[in-house]
C-alpha cells in the first residue's frame, strides 16, 4: 500500500503547513537533553531531519542548539524559514550533506513517514560524525493511544510504519549506531551514537 499524498506523505504537509504548528507544540527538551548525554562528543552542528516547520528545532534553541532543518516538502519548510531556521530542502533517505558533516540529528514524530526509514536511518548514519548521536522519537504502537493514532493516520491515508521500542532500537543499531531507549511511553526515545574512531 502506498500513501495517497506521495511518498512521505509529502502532499499532505504541504497542504496542511500553514496549519501545522496550531496542532503541534515545540518538541520537549529534556528528552534531547538525555538523548545528547550519550555522545562523546559536543553537539554543536544539528540537523532536524524531516523536520516539517521546525517543531524539534524550536525546542532545541531553549537550550542553545539551532539545527538546520531538513524536509522534503516546500510548504512546511517556508514556515520553518518564516521562523528562522536555517533550511534545505531534501529527502531523508538522500540527504544532500556532506559525510560526518554533523554531531548530531534529531527525527521527531517523523521516521514513521519516510518512505524509507532504513535508508532514512543509513543516512544519519552517515552524515554524523564519529562519537555523535541520532535521537529518534516515535508514537508507540500498542496500547489504547497507539492503536488510536495508527487507525487514524490509516483512516487520513498514510502508509505509515511504526515499532515498538525495542524495534526501533534494533533498526537504530543496524544502521550501524550503538543504540538505546532513553525515554519509554507513548512518546518513546531512542538514542544512536556512532562509534568513537579508535
Amino acid at each position: 500500500m502506498s500513501s495517497r499524498f506521495g511518498p512521505g506523505d509529502v502532499r499532505f504537509f504541504d497542504r496542511l503547513a500553514r496549519l501545522y504548528d496550531v496542532a503541534m507544540p515545540p518538541a520537549r527538551v529534556g528528552p534531547f537533553r538525555d538523548a545528547f548525554a550519550f555522545a562523546d562528543r559536543p553537539i554543536d552542528r544539528v540537523l532536524d531531519l524531516a523536520g516539517g516547520t521546525g517543531r524539534a528545532s524550536r525546542g532545541l534553541r531553549k537550550i542553545g542548539i539551532d539545527p538546520v532543518v531538513v524536509d522534503a516538502s516546500a510548504g512546511m519548510l517556508e514556515r520553518a524559514r518564516e521562523s528562522g531556521h536555517e533550511v534545505i530542502r531534501g529527502d531523508a533517505g538522500r540527504l544532500p550533506v556532506g559525510d560526518d558533516a554533523v554531531d548530531a540529528a534529531v527525527v521527531v514524530d517523523a521516521l514513521h513517514h519516510l518512505p524509507d526509514p532504513a535508508a532514512g536511518l543509513s543516512e544519519a548514519a552517515r552524515v554524523v560524525r564519529p562519537g555523535g548521536v541520532v535521537v529518534v522519537q516515535e508514537f508507540h504502537p500498542r496500547g489504547l493511544r497507539g492503536r488510536s493514532l495508527v487507525a487514524a493516520e490509516r483512516l487520513v491515508g498514510f502508509d505509515s510504519t511504526f515499532w515498538t521500542p525495542a524495534e526501533l532500537c534494533e533498526s537504530v543499531a543496524a544502521a550501524g549506531f550503538d543504540a538505546r531507549i532513553v525515554r519509554d511511553g507513548f512518546e518513546y526515545v531512542v538514542v544512536g551514537r556512532i562509534p568513537p574512531e579508535a
